[in-house]
């Protein structure tokens, strides 16, 4: 079956590098830049199953919480022509790429979402669930996110650490991130803002499934708001939490994807997350739903 992960990483040479010489301390802050398939095309054409394409979104070491305005924005459009030709190169393992914005200088943001709608490789932006400190859904990253609604560009929601809880960790203070963003999203009327916005939250839509009873009955006025967000699969397999959130979501809102390289090593769940699709209760047209056919139509 043709199958298209949605939400995989790389780290790309030529900004990695420009990284670094900016701070020497990200490879031992990042553990994850030791994944030599994240880094190394060579290894992950290796590990490559020979059939999944991935849509490939940098990994989260952001220009922005580096540089400043001017050099994050400079970095941003070098990092997208970077991923513009690294699509171009492996058009078989590689679908589409997507962009990179630097959200201390809203003003080129918007700019650089005109040269992503412009290309052929890209096809939308990675926001997320803070910038600087503030939440996605502050009135300053406003401009954004109706921008990208209005090119039809997708908006792929990733977690961040957030230094304010001291034991933040990549098993649930993500999910808890990538919750309040919604949460945060609802309360800011983005769909009223942006009723063509197509936001893909990471991990499945992380709690908002599990907690909908709570949700419908406290936020009975915003309850049908969270139904809105798209989400893929990327929860290291589990069939039940999948079935859930397409119970939830909607068998039209749910895109395969696997956070490639992440999760299991070395190159990924694409294994343990096929095989939690291929259980799943549900058509086998629901299933061809899910592997490429809601990507390819939310892309129209």
């Amino acid at each position: 079956m043709k199958k298209i992960d949605i939400f995989a990483h790389v780290l790309l040479p030529n900004y990695y590098k420009k990284m670094i010489s900016i701070d020497s301390s990200i490879p031992k802050t990042y553990a994850f830049t030791n994944i030599e398939s994240l880094k190394d095309l060579r290894v992950r054409r290796k590990l490559w199953n020979g059939t999944t394409k991935q849509v490939i979104s940098y990994a989260n070491i952001n220009a922005e919480d580096y540089c400043n305005p001017e050099e994050s924005a400079r970095l941003c459009r070098e990092a997208n022509e970077e991923l513009i030709n690294c699509v171009k190169e492996n058009r078989d393992m590689f679908s589409y790429g997507i962009g990179m914005l630097p959200f201390n200088n809203v003003e080129e943001a918007l700019n650089i979402l005109d040269e992503v709608a412009s290309s052929k490789e890209l096809v939308g932006v990675q926001v997320f669930t803070r910038h600087l400190g503030k939440s996605i859904a502050d009135k300053e990253y406003l401009p954004i996110l109706k921008k990208c609604a209005r090119l039809g560009l997708l908006v792929l929601l990733h977690p961040v650490f957030d230094p304010r809880k001291p034991d933040n960790n990549i098993v649930f203070s993500w999910e808890y991130e990538l919750s309040q963003a919604m949460l945060d999203l609802v309360n800011a009327d983005i769909f009223t803002e942006c009723p063509n916005i197509k936001i893909i939250v990471h991990h499945a839509g992380a709690m908002i499934p599990f907690f909908a009873g709570r949700i419908e009955n406290i936020m009975k006025d915003k309850k049908e708001e969270f139904k809105k967000f798209y989400v893929d699969t990327a929860i290291l397999g589990n069939s039940k939490a999948l079935e859930l959130a397409i119970y939830y979501f909607g068998i039209d809102k749910v895109l395969y994807g696997t956070d490639a390289p992440f999760g299991i090593m070395p190159n990924g769940a694409t294994k343990e997350i096929e095989q939690a699709i291929d259980e799943l209760p549900i058509l086998q047209e629901d299933k061809e739903k899910i592997y490429w056919k809601n990507f390819e139509r939310i892309l129209k």
